[in-house]
């Protein structure tokens, strides 16, 4: 994965969530759930590192938008 980059983290309230999961369909359903309660920069795919096990998700939220309970 890419360095996180300071406009990322620009202000107090954002966030940069990195998943670490067994597979695709873990990591994706763990986006959801954040992305259903804040505003949430989704990502369209996950990484795998060679000869390590998972998969590796980076999404990036605003804690300080929740859209809902």
């Amino acid at each position: 994965m890419r360095e996180i980059n300071d406009a990322h983290v620009a202000e107090p309230g954002l966030a940069v969530v990195e998943v670490a999961a067994a597979d695709d369909q873990t990591a994706f359903a763990l986006q959801e759930v954040l992305a259903t309660r804040w505003a949430t920069a989704t990502a369209d795919c996950t990484t795998r590192v060679p000869g390590e096990p998972g998969v590796r998700l980076r999404c990036y939220l605003d804690p300080r938008q929740e859209l809902g309970t």
